[in-house]
């Protein structure tokens, strides 16, 4: 009687073994390194006693450097290496936000919204007196809003000169001519100034600026230097808008009770809210790189159907939404949402 033997599976050869093991041994111990990295970076920005950061963050390098010296690219160096890297990260964890601190004075409020039905009272809503970028009073008052009146969501974009980096705002209309915009930014304490890097750590509070488009959009159209500025309709119907309203309003309330840090990749200006906005649109796509580098935003809900466009081509689009010129010639006139609006796509 004939017997069938099961097909030999096929082995790989020692060789290819070896290869295979070098391979998987340089991942992890790039990983590790990575890790490591990121464990040294995290004690000298983050470690709140300044006068121990160095020593704190050289204690620690030395302790690695003992670890791989003594043990080797062993088993057990990788496993104590790993093990500080945990330990910093559970330290780095516990590092609170506050809504307290030397704020710089255009941030030292957080908004706030008191709900009552359909009228919703805004407080801390930002409307500075400006004189220069830095030369500014008057900033705070509370403004009441019907939610029945809300007729528009619009989309601002800020570039500064990166293709890789811009700042979205969006306003809301309600009535006729009356604009309240957000602006989701890193908070700064008085000395402090914007660095990507630091934003990758704990060093600023996220803060969600509830402001009159005469203060957000004027300040980086007529005040500061080298920033352009685009205005677009968002193609939704009023009661989306309305939706995309509440997801800003609920988010700044939660910041008043408990506030967040700012992160570069995952709480910052567009990534913080990219989720309920696109749930509120009711038009889920899938992630894009665009969110995160996000100098090309504007083109990116242009391909997705999420702009007016009035059948133009984009790169038309966008000289035609080009807003500088008449921000600057509007200014202080208390038509200035109107003016900037005049003659765009979708207005």
């Amino acid at each position: 009687m004939n017997s069938t033997s099961a097909p030999r599976r096929p082995t790989l050869s020692p060789s290819l073994l070896r290869v295979l093991r070098a391979i998987v041994i340089t991942i992890a111990w790039s990983t590790l390194a990575l890790l490591t990295l990121w464990a040294v970076a995290a004690l000298y920005v983050d470690f709140r006693i300044a006068a121990l950061r160095v020593p704190v963050t050289l204690i620690y390098v030395l302790g690695i450097i003992t670890v791989l010296l003594k043990f080797k690219r062993s088993l057990r160096a990788a496993v104590l290496s790993l093990a500080g890297f945990c330990s910093v990260l559970a330290w780095w964890l516990t590092l609170k936000p506050s809504n307290g601190g030397n704020w710089q004075p255009d941030n030292d409020r957080t908004a706030w919204a008191e709900m009552d039905g359909d009228r919703v009272t805004i407080h801390n809503l930002r409307n500075c007196d400006y004189r220069t970028e830095t030369d500014y009073a008057n900033c705070w008052g509370d403004r009441t809003l019907y939610l029945s009146q809300i007729r528009a969501a619009d989309f601002f974009l800020t570039n500064w000169g990166l293709s890789f980096a811009s700042h979205p705002i969006v306003s809301f209309q309600f009535g006729d001519n009356q604009h309240v915009a957000f602006s989701v930014e890193a908070r700064y304490k008085v000395g402090q100034k914007y660095s990507t890097l630091l934003g990758c750590f704990r060093q600023y509070g996220l803060i969600f600026v509830a402001a009159d488009e005469r203060d957000v959009i004027r300040l980086r159209t007529n005040y500061r230097k080298n920033e352009e500025v685009y205005l677009y309709r968002v193609d939704v119907q009023p009661g989306v808008a309305r939706a995309m309203f509440l997801t800003y309003v609920t988010y700044l309330n939660k910041l008043k009770d408990h506030p967040e840090w700012y992160n570069e990749l995952t709480r910052n200006c567009t990534t913080t809210l990219d989720k309920p906005l696109a749930a509120d649109v009711n038009n889920p796509q899938p992630w894009n790189y665009q969110f995160l580098l996000n100098g090309t935003l504007d083109e990116l809900l242009y391909d997705r159907g999420r702009l007016v466009t009035g059948g133009l081509p984009f790169p038309e689009l966008k000289q035609r939404q080009h807003i500088n010129a008449a921000a600057q010639a509007a200014n202080r006139s208390p038509d200035y949402s109107a003016l900037i609006r005049a003659g765009r796509i979708g207005f």
